[in-house]
């Protein structure tokens, strides 16, 4: 599957809008124009997990896009919404692959850390299943905390890019990162 490079984000979100629609082979074009950007965000995503794992980047972005065309109750605002979403899509694929490879085993992971240079520079292993469970935790109590997590920890995004693609100020981005890696730390301990 090739990308198309003259793509512009409004060719995101007008493929959207016609997806929402029912327009006929908008989930193929739309695929067309985002994949070769969520291949790098599968990338992403596996960089994060051992040498070894079973999953590859390319069935991670097929799985992923399969569960976000099964979204058909979603109200897709822009493409900012759409990677947003596709990066969640992403956690989950992985999150119940590792459930599925634990139930198979199990074992237990290694421990996380949540510091900026573990966002920046993601080379570790990490047990995605206490993450998931400590970040679902914080959900029930801040859910733009946890949608900070998502874009910076998860997403790879910097301080500037989570606030736009929020709404919020990069201030608030800040205090939220710092106050979310404070729980996820201290719920990671207890686990």
């Amino acid at each position: 599957m090739t990308s198309d490079p003259s793509a512009t984000p409004h060719d995101v979100t007008r493929l959207l809008a016609e997806l929402q629609n029912g327009a006929d082979g908008a989930a193929d074009q739309l695929m067309r124009v985002v994949y070769r950007e969520l291949h790098e965000l599968a990338e992403h995503f596996m960089r994060r997990e051992r040498p070894d794992h079973t999953l590859q980047p390319t069935a991670l972005v097929n799985d992923a896009y399969l569960r976000l065309m099964g979204q058909r109750e979603t109200s897709w605002q822009n493409r900012s919404h759409f990677f947003g979403i596709a990066a969640q899509a992403m956690r989950r694929v992985l999150v119940d692959h590792a459930r599925k490879a634990r139930a198979g085993k199990r074992e237990g992971g290694e421990r996380v850390t949540l510091d900026e240079s573990v966002a920046e520079s993601p080379q570790r292993s990490i047990d995605l299943i206490a993450l998931d469970d400590a970040l679902n935790r914080l959900a029930a109590l801040d859910p733009r905390q946890a949608r900070v997590v998502e874009l910076r920890y998860f997403s790879g995004l910097d301080i500037e890019q989570t606030a736009a693609v929020i709404g919020i100020s990069a201030a608030t981005v800040k205090r939220d990162w710092t106050f979310a890696r404070a729980f996820l730390q201290r719920e990671l301990e207890r686990s």
